[in-house]
């Protein structure tokens, strides 16, 4: 059942892209969003094995759905820019949410909180849920 659900989150991903904005995707692009949000789910996923460890399964679960589209769409040569990609918006989403957790400033850990559930979202957004 999981696999036929990342299937069809995937189909669905890469079919539904081209109509949400009438413009033609850039394969680079795409490909570098899909890196992106795979990082950021990994640091998301880590942050909740801390705090929400049940929440961590389906985050990993995203996650998978995530790099089963950025296997779908990247050449092999660009194997170390795709992880170039995934450890630097990882690491950022990391920083966010330790920003967001471990801050004696209220505002600037609601920010933090603020920011990386909006990156967090974009990535999710990807997926038919």
């Amino acid at each position: 059942m999981k696999t036929i659900a990342r299937s069809l989150a995937l189909t669905a991903a890469l079919l539904s892209a081209p109509f949400a904005n009438a413009q033609p995707i850039d394969p680079d692009e795409q490909l570098r969003t899909f890196a992106i949000c795979a990082g950021r789910l990994s640091a998301v996923m880590e942050h909740q094995w801390m705090f929400d460890g049940p929440a961590s399964e389906h985050t990993e679960d995203l996650r998978d759905a995530v790099l089963e589209l950025v296997e779908a769409v990247m050449p092999a040569e660009r194997g170390g820019e795709v992880l170039q990609w995934r450890i630097s918006a990882k690491v950022a989403q990391a920083a966010l949410l330790s920003r967001a957790s471990f801050n004696n400033d209220t505002r600037d850990a609601a920010w933090a909180r603020t920011q990386a559930g909006r990156l967090e979202q974009e990535c999710t957004g990807l997926l038919l849920s």
